[in-house]
């Protein structure tokens, strides 16, 4: 299955313009399409992800991780990708460009990718 993807509230909305502008058939779901906003909980987000089936892009090195090991315990998720914001917002977009062209959806099951 190709990846979908869902922006996290904190990922920098730049990336996921540059993203759709590389490719244009892009399934990437704005944060308030979700409803995720600032306060949810980072479990909340990883559970409307596997609900959607949606690979979570974000910045959050600081608490994701950790929510996400503990989330992988009782429940499946499509993944998290976590993209540095050292990167820019061009070489972000090729790595998620990459990622949708290059994989399936079931490769990143259950995994952090980190995006250097």
């Amino acid at each position: 299955m190709k990846i979908k993807f869902q922006a996290d509230n904190d990922l920098d909305e730049d990336i996921l313009r540059a993203v759709k502008r590389l490719q244009p058939t892009i399934d990437f779901q704005r944060a308030p399409e979700l409803d995720l906003h600032s306060g949810i909980p980072d479990s909340e987000v990883l559970r409307l992800c596997a609900e959607e089936n949606r690979i979570l892009v974000t910045h959050d090195r600081h608490s994701m991780p950790s929510h996400f090991i503990e989330f992988i315990k009782q429940h499946n998720s499509p993944g998290v990708f976590i993209i540095s914001r050292k990167l820019s917002i061009g070489k972000a977009a090729e790595w998620l460009l990459l990622y949708w062209v290059a994989s399936v959806a079931e490769e990143h099951q259950n995994q952090i990718i980190d995006i250097p």
